[in-house]
């Protein structure tokens, strides 16, 4: 599959691109994903939806560098990672992805602001150096300043959802990885979220790809992909 670019002379610098991606978990029979092409340069968002089961974890773990694929090849920020070390591919997504997770997986009992700045250490940047970034995210997200000290604990799901957005968009990631954030939101807070995630995404320039089963959430995406036509060979649209 290939998201579209108008033609020029110049090549295009893709932040991911994937090659003829082919994996199978062990003792498993065929491929459980099988992917010929895409490429998604920076500021593009793609919208992948798919039912439980469909294999839309296992695609984000390969995008992230997490697994890695048993063919084909697998790019980020022109990186060959299906070619490096899990230490190095590791250090490469600390530095050049965001994730949000289903989960949120913020530190309870630690302050909203020390959530936000923990992605610095994994990083090996200076957490001190980027309070101000994290102070404003916050901010723009709608977290004042009175609840930046605050432990995660003590927020609304809505709130710390948005913590979660602050720390993967904190140090400009080439790419924003989102898991089913919104599978616990009603629709009104779903797409507030929704809303404030990807503004602040295209503030940094930013590309998302964004896994839902939740149709409803495509309308916000110029690019779609239907998990369960993968081994079909159907393009996004």
């Amino acid at each position: 599959m290939k998201v579209g670019q108008p033609v020029t002379d110049k090549p295009k610098k893709y932040v991911i691109e994937l090659k003829n991606l082919r994996f199978r978990w062990p003792g498993r029979q065929g491929w459980q994903l099988a992917l010929d092409t895409l490429q998604l340069e920076a500021g593009q968002h793609l919208f992948i939806r798919g039912a439980s089961g469909s294999g839309k974890t296992t695609l984000l773990n390969l995008l992230s560098g997490i697994t890695t694929p048993n063919e084909g090849e697998l790019w980020l920020q022109q990186t060959p990672m299906h070619k490096l070390s899990a230490a190095k591919r590791d250090t490469l997504r600390a530095q050049q992805i965001g994730v949000v997770f289903q989960q949120l997986n913020l530190i309870p009992y630690l302050s909203v602001l020390d959530n936000v700045l923990l992605v610095a250490g994994f990083a090996n940047q200076e957490a001190r150096s980027l309070t101000d970034r994290a102070i404003v995210l916050l901010e723009h997200l709608g977290l004042e300043v009175a609840l930046h000290q605050k432990k995660a604990a003590e927020l609304s799901v809505g709130q710390q959802q948005r913590v979660a957005i602050a720390r993967a968009l904190l140090l400009r990631p080439a790419l924003l990885i989102a898991d089913e954030p919104t599978s616990a939101l009603d629709a009104d807070n779903r797409d507030a979220f929704m809303r404030l995630m990807l503004a602040e995404a295209n503030e940094s320039g930013t590309t998302v790809i964004f896994v839902s089963h939740d149709q409803a959430l495509q309308r916000y995406f110029n690019w779609h992909l239907p998990m369960d036509q993968l081994e079909q060979g159907v393009q996004p649209c």
